[in-house]
């Protein structure tokens, strides 16, 4: 007699020839330095978690990453729970979301990404990826070439730190070097956190800042001084502010400073330490660095996430439901 397989995940489905690929520079980044694939891949999560991770492990670089075509691919699972799978694998060490700086002047723009590891990392393991990310784009920008050039893919050293699943002894020691090597708040985030210093209408928390932050660095990409962006956002406040972060938004976007000829010299340092990777919460969006949103939560998820509400694994397969409505129609047919 054959043996029966014993897994309960469903079997993942072929990947089509179809599958849409993101624009230039977006999609999925694959994280180096991983261990062969083998058949037990994933066999530690949910059954949904490790029906979707065994799929965007076979995607391609580039691959569009977005919960609604990947719920277009799976049809196990519709979006919301597509979108809470992905939420776990973060968590679980396999993915993180980010936003990274490309091009150079007025060609600069925000990318969208997503790592994935088929080995599952620690928080320092990939606070040391990104970190080297953002050096790469750095230099990038800095060296001289042809603009499309700078959207593909530069080549990512391995990050010194990275924790093997099976090895939970080294974690105290990594830590600490991770540490070391955190990148200080750039100077817009700095700008932001002050403001309620001067005006306690305008205090903001440091999510309120890191969500921000990208908004006031496009500010001082366009030559702006600090003071500069201070006096816009606190000049002529109104009595009552009852959101500081929807206020300060507003203000961004609407007072937005035109572009202006960069000098020769100064704007290439003053801008450089802005420019870095930002970790995208897997689970609502909202930005920071990546040392702020470990397992690539931010603070509020991440709290949602550990008091067990965001736990909505669904049950291995949806036939219970299924039949309840074949069930309930074939009553229904009985009756006319």
């Amino acid at each position: 007699m054959a043996a029966r397989q014993t897994s309960s995940a469903p079997q993942t489905p072929v990947l089509s020839n179809a599958y849409p690929m993101a624009n230039p520079g977006y999609g999925k980044r694959t994280a180096p330095d991983q261990f062969p694939r083998t058949r037990a891949d994933f066999t530690a999560l949910p059954t949904r978690e490790r029906y979707v991770a065994g799929f965007i492990d076979h995607l391609p670089e580039g691959a569009s990453m977005s919960v609604k075509q990947l719920a277009k691919q799976l049809p196990l699972y519709g979006q919301q729970a597509i979108s809470s799978a992905l939420t776990a694998l973060s968590v679980a060490g396999h993915l993180r979301r980010v936003r990274c700086p490309v091009g150079a002047g007025e060609q600069t723009r925000w990318v969208f990404r997503t790592f994935w590891s088929r080995t599952a990392r620690d928080n320092a393991w990939w606070t040391t990826l990104l970190a080297t990310e953002t050096a790469t784009e750095a230099a990038t920008i800095k060296a001289p070439g042809p603009t499309p050039n700078a959207l593909a893919p530069a080549p990512t050293a391995v990050p010194q730190q990275r924790t093997p699943a099976p090895a939970p002894a080294p974690a105290p020691t990594a830590r600490p070097a991770a540490d070391a090597t955190e990148p200080g708040p750039s100077p817009a985030y700095l700008a932001l956190a002050s403001l309620g210093r001067n005006d306690h209408r305008l205090a903001l928390s440091a999510d309120d800042c890191a969500t921000l932050e990208p908004r006031a660095m496009q500010w001082l990409a366009r030559g702006v001084t600090v003071d500069y962006l201070t006096s816009a956002l606190t000049a002529g406040l109104p009595a009552e502010i009852s959101s500081p972060v929807g206020f300060l938004r507003r203000r961004l976007t609407d007072k937005m400073p035109p572009r202006l000829p960069a000098e020769s010299t100064t704007p290439a340092t003053t801008t450089a330490p802005a420019r870095r990777v930002l970790v995208e919460c897997t689970d609502c969006g909202r930005l920071g660095r990546p040392e702020a949103l470990p397992d690539g939560l931010c603070r509020p998820c991440r709290e949602t996430h550990s008091n067990g509400a965001g736990d909505l694994t669904p049950a291995p397969t949806e036939g219970p439901d299924v039949k309840a409505h074949m069930a309930n129609l074939r009553d229904l047919l009985r009756s006319v």
